[in-house]
């Protein structure tokens, strides 16, 4: 017998389906039901690597572990990535398959790249794989709390839609929007997405809920009831607006255990100083939540930065991960970033790359994959030599760096040849500048410290990180607050019934539906 599911629906991209959706799974495995996340197609540049060596979005992974369960390639089996405007990695349970142009994926007439003649530019031919991997995780666990993408009355999109209300549809899911409240505009919004959809899409849409309020909620009770007068759909909850609970982001730019934009709050230090880290806001920038844990840091400042002045009073700057390794090279050089890093390593003082920020630190780089540019010379600031190899290394590493035990994860196609320096992790030091693929290491709490003690020696900051800092534990604990935010202002019984039974009968069809 199949588990129950739910799908999570949104009036918009940022709504905050991520955050509903792993707060309703920490919500019901703290009831002792056994559930699991799922979102068919995802893009995002913010990507994690599973036990098995799966790629799967990162918001997935957190997800499972709001749900307590291990992240695996079924619960985000199409992850794209985008490489420019126009284009993106297609990711196929958790192994790339090519680059497809946004035209070919979503419906086109296809292409010539590998990508596009592997799935005949057809996003639809995605559906089957989605499919089971929905129906073998509802076969294993109670429930599937599914996330949808942007929004599900994207008109354009709806005939090949393989993640909203198509795979709703398909598999017979509950859907319940959430929309927040401030950005203005949740009424229109709540109706115009029922009223977008076709008759067979508005049965299952079973109500609604409203994200980010403020205020007094009684004063919003009235627009609630006659929204549901007007669409024959109950409101499921007002969830209230709080700082710091948004979980990995799909995109932007944000200090996500601070849920600050741009730079993150910051407790006291232990120490006389604070520590500045300036971060790279590089294209395509990947995986920049590997600052999380830096941000997670009492006394440690994170910002993202992209002008060279901005690094003038930074003791740690950091180049984050890239999609574009040769793009965010040249975009350093027109900004005069190139030229102010290298005068940072001159002096002595640290930088910090990680996975393309490490590549792009080296001598040069051999690229007829991601770029096509052929030899590019790097920053010349380590000793590496990079080759961007076809195959694209997928690992989950553990070893030890300044007496520390550290983990991690890899996502690269660049293959590095490490020719001289100090060695650190996989990749090298020299001097004040560090370099390595791992992703996720300054998790490790021990190498943290460590790391931010040597930062603090070099900057010639009386910095002292603090001995009881767990970023697992702050994370768990950020988690919990999502589930409490679902028990307490949530309808947690009604949901139960929509995860247990779908969505009512009878639902009333609104006007003026799907255009033909």
């Amino acid at each position: 017998m199949s588990g129950g599911g739910l799908l999570i629906a949104g009036t918009t991209s940022d709504a905050g389906k991520s955050v509903v959706t792993a707060g309703i799974c920490r919500w019901l495995v703290r009831q002792g039901v056994k559930v699991a996340p799922f979102k068919a197609q995802n893009m995002s540049l913010n990507s994690f690597v599973t036990r098995e060596g799966a790629e799967i979005g990162r918001a997935q992974a957190m997800q499972a572990q709001a749900a307590r369960v291990e992240p695996t390639a079924l619960m985000n089996p199409v992850l794209l990535k985008p490489g420019s405007d126009r284009s993106s990695q297609v990711v196929l349970m958790g192994k790339p398959v090519g680059e497809m142009s946004a035209r070919g994926f979503f419906g086109g007439s296809g292409g010539s790249s590998p990508g596009e003649r592997l799935h005949g530019g057809r996003q639809e031919a995605l559906l089957g794989t989605v499919l089971e991997c929905l129906a073998e995780l509802r076969g294993t666990y109670d429930a599937v709390i599914c996330e949808g993408a942007g929004s599900p009355a994207e008109i354009n999109l709806r005939r090949t839609d393989i993640v909203n209300m198509g795979i709703a549809r398909n598999a017979r899911l509950p859907v319940l929007v959430v929309g927040d409240i401030d950005r203005g505009g949740v009424f229109a919004s709540f109706f115009g997405t029922v009223a977008l959809l076709s008759r067979e899409d508005q049965e299952l849409v079973a109500g609604f809920l409203v994200n980010k309020f403020r205020g007094d909620v009684s004063l919003l009770e009235p627009g609630l009831d006659m929204l549901h007068g007007l669409t024959g759909r109950p409101s499921y909850g007002v969830l209230p607006f709080q700082h710091g609970l948004g979980i990995d982001e799909e995109d932007g730019l944000r200090v996500s255990m601070r849920g600050a934009v741009r730079e993150s709050t910051v407790t006291a230090p232990v120490g006389e100083d604070v520590l500045r880290v300036a971060v790279c806001a590089i294209p395509l920038m990947s995986n920049f939540t590997d600052v999380d844990a830096l941000a997670a840091e009492p006394g440690v400042v994170v910002r993202f930065v992209d002008r060279a002045e901005e690094l003038a009073d930074a003791d740690l700057v950091v180049v984050p991960g890239t999609r574009g390794t040769v793009k965010a090279l040249e975009w350093l050089r027109e900004r005069g970033l190139a030229d102010a890093i290298a005068r940072r390593a001159a002096e002595g003082r640290p930088v910090l790359g990680i996975c393309g920020g490490f590549q792009l630190l080296g001598e040069h780089i051999e690229d007829e994959v991601e770029s096509r540019a052929g030899h590019v010379d790097g920053l010349g600031l380590l000793p590496v030599r990079v080759r961007f190899a076809r195959e694209k290394t997928l690992t989950r590493p553990v070893g030890q760096a300044l007496g520390e035990p550290v983990e991690g994860y890899e996502i690269h196609h660049g293959v590095a040849q490490v020719t001289g320096g100090e060695p650190f992790l996989d990749g090298c030091r020299v001097g004040e500048v560090w370099g390595t693929h791992w992703h996720g290491s300054l998790e490790s709490d021990g190498f943290r410290r460590a790391f931010l003690r040597e930062v603090a020696a070099a900057a010639g900051r009386r910095f002292v990180p603090a001995a009881d800092t767990s970023f697992a534990a702050l994370r768990e604990e950020q988690l919990d607050r999502l589930g409490d935010l679902i028990e307490e202002h949530a309808d947690t019984d009604a949901l139960w019934r929509l995860i247990e039974s779908g969505a009512p009968t009878g639902l009333p069809f609104i006007p003026p539906g799907a255009p033909a």
